[in-house]
This record gives structure tokens, sequence and C-alpha cells, in this order.
């Protein structure tokens, strides 16, 4: 059998359960005799981490939206060269917790920034490299407020309407891209999600080594 890179991306607000999901399919694959690796924005790599720490933790410090751009995707242009197109060219199926569209949601629909500048960003950061599958765990708002943990990060401490604007940023891209996007309902059992998400992944990998 011939090894088929592909590169998969998980999304949704958090809480969505998008963090367990990436791990399942990980361990699907791997115990399916295919090589994958499991990585995070931002993160993954010693300059990604300092800078998840920068946007996310440091509620003292007043960053603006375009910062907020900008340092994300210092992040992932690190992520992309580092480790995801090695990983690609090696024939490893990629799998990230949050990527691209995460900026677009957050720093587009959330703190205004405009759609085709953030777009030029993350193009310049993607190095050519896009998702062949992106997963979307839609849940409701009050689903995710439920799920919130006490030490909230910068973004998971923002307003109801913020969050609410992510969430239909999610649905719209979902809408406007369906080749590439997978809409799960993330309230669904556990079990029945990895299930839907393990046969997407299957079918296609199938059909790309036929």
């Amino acid at each position: 059998m011939s090894k088929k890179q592909m590169f998969i991306t998980f999304e949704g607000l958090d809480g969505c359960g998008k963090s367990l999901q990436s791990k399942r399919l990980h361990e699907y694959l791997e115990k399916s005799g295919r090589n994958s690796i499991l990585l995070h924005e931002p993160g993954s790599t010693p300059l990604g981490e300092e800078i998840s720490q920068l946007v996310k933790w440091h509620n003292d410090s007043k960053l603006s939206p375009l910062s907020e751009l900008f340092l994300f995707n210092a992040s992932r242009a690190q992520l992309v060269a580092g480790i995801i197109k090695p990983a690609l060219a090696d024939g490893s199926i990629v799998i990230v917790d949050r990527f691209t569209d995460s900026t677009l949601v957050y720093q587009g629909y959330g703190r205004g920034l405009d759609l085709a500048l953030i777009k030029q960003v993350n193009d310049i950061a993607l190095q050519g490299c896009r998702p062949d599958l992106s997963i979307l765990l839609d849940i409701p708002l009050e689903t995710a407020e439920s799920r919130r943990k006490n030490n909230s990060d910068r973004f998971e401490s923002e307003s109801s309407s913020f969050h609410r604007k992510i969430r239909a940023g999610y649905l719209e891209l979902a809408e406007n891209e369906p080749e590439r996007w997978l809409a799960i309902d993330g309230t669904l059992n556990i079990d029945i999600i990895t299930e839907i998400i393990t046969e997407r992944v299957s079918l296609l990998l199938d059909a790309c080594e036929e």
C-alpha cells in the first residue's frame, strides 16, 4: 500500500471536544498502521509555545487584533516550515488542533479585521500547505460556556457576543466550502462523533490509494 499524505484540521469553539477527537483520530490512524502526527496551534514548536503563552495567557497585555494576527502566523510559519511540510513530504498524515480557520474567525469575525487581509497573511505562513479536510465540531454557545474551564485564557474569557460571532463565522466558512469541511453536531455522543470522523477519513484515504 502506497503512503498517502493528508492534512487534517480540527476547529470549533473552546469546549467543543476537538482536542479529544483529534487525539482519537491520531490513535486510530496509528493502530491502522498509518504514519500520523498530532499537533496544535499555537504551539508544537518552542517558538509556538512561547507565542501561545503571550497571546493566550498574558491578560495584562493589550494586544491589538493586528498583533494577534501576526503572532499567530509567526507561530504557524514555524510549525509549517519545521514540522508540517517535512511530515507531508514524508507521506505522513498531519492532524492539527486549530489552524488558519481559527485565525479567520477569531481575528476576523470576532475582532473585526478584514477577512481578505487575514487570508493574505495566512497564505504567507502556509507556504502552500492547505488542509485536505477540516472538521468542525459545532456546539451551542450555552454548551461551550458550561464546559468552559475556570482558568479561562484571553479568548475564552471574552463575552458571549464575541463567541456568538465565532460560531457564526465557523458555520459560514463551512457552508461556503463544503467540499473541505465536515461539520458535526458536537453535542452527539463522543463515540458517535469518533465513528463519523474515522469513517470520513478512511473513505478519503481509500480513494487516494486506489
